[in-house]
């Protein structure tokens, strides 16, 4: 318990460090368009609500990348999730899907940007849909932004899971089989609770991969909003404490979905260490 509480106590010196040696280089450099100082991203940071150049608030290009890289990773999740499943449970179709996966998989997600746009361009969801009354919220989710992000998550995604039902002991899908358990059953009930630990990392893997992917999407053409825009929008007008502060957001947004994965893991999965 003790070393516990002097690891807490130790976590936040670095920062402080690193926020020191920032200031006093800042000060000592005097050029803000190099090095901004830290009260300056500081202020940035702690009002949200305020506009930012002509992009909106912080807050909302926030609210708008967060939303577009869940959407991305959930169409990632819906598709990679089953197809893992049946890959890895079933040798046939793992032997039939596996080249072609691993024939695209080392493609960078980025590198099928030019496709992307020549296929749906810049259009978006509220387009597609005709959602008029919903605008503000699906005007913003690109298709070509949710199929980058559902590229760069899918495949950490599916590998994961088919690692977690090949990792699944035999004797117990032997024994639900022997019991008289029905095909869809043994799927949800035996199988995928057994494999749930390996696909919980590749949803942290996929995650982060897309959340990566996400911010270099929102510099590309088309885009109007999000922290990658923000960023983008904020290097032409040499407002360095604006790209600052947008890259502390990433890291934050980015670590606190890491957080999360990792404490579903501790509550849910505390079983796999015992």
């Amino acid at each position: 318990m003790k070393g516990v509480n002097k690891t807490i106590f130790l976590v936040p010196v670095l920062p402080v460090v690193l926020i020191m040696v920032w200031e006093i280089a800042a000060v000592y450099i005097d050029n803000r368009l190099f090095l901004p100082r830290v009260e300056n991203i500081l202020f940035i940071l702690f009002h949200p609500f305020n506009k930012v150049l002509v992009a909106g608030s912080l807050l909302d290009n926030i609210v708008i990348s967060i939303t577009r890289v869940v959407m991305g990773f959930l169409m990632a999740t819906l598709v990679a999730v089953p197809l893992g499943l049946f890959m890895g449970y079933f040798n046939y179709v793992e032997k039939i899907i596996d080249p072609l996966i691993e024939m695209v998989r080392p493609v960078p997600p980025l590198a099928w940007v030019p496709l992307f746009l020549s296929w749906v361009g810049v259009k978006s969801i509220a387009d597609v849909l005709g959602l008029n009354n919903w605008n503000f919220v699906f005007s913003n989710l690109q298709l070509s932004m949710l199929l980058i992000i559902f590229v760069g998550s899918f495949f950490p995604i599916l590998i994961n899971t088919i690692h977690g039902v090949k990792t699944v002991k035999k004797s117990l899908i032997e024994s639900a089989k022997t019991l008289g358990i029905k095909q869809r059953d043994l799927f949800l009930k035996v199988i995928f609770p057994a494999a749930s630990p390996s696909l919980l990392t590749g949803f942290r893997i996929g995650m982060g991969i897309g959340w990566m992917c996400l911010v270099a999407a929102e510099m590309l053409p088309g885009s109007t909003s999000g922290i990658g825009y923000l960023i983008w929008y904020a290097h032409e007008l040499m407002r360095t404490d604006v790209i600052m502060a947008g890259i502390l957001i990433i890291g934050l947004v980015g670590l606190m979905f890491d957080q999360l994965f990792r404490f579903a893991e501790k509550k849910c999965f505390r079983w796999v260490n015992t």
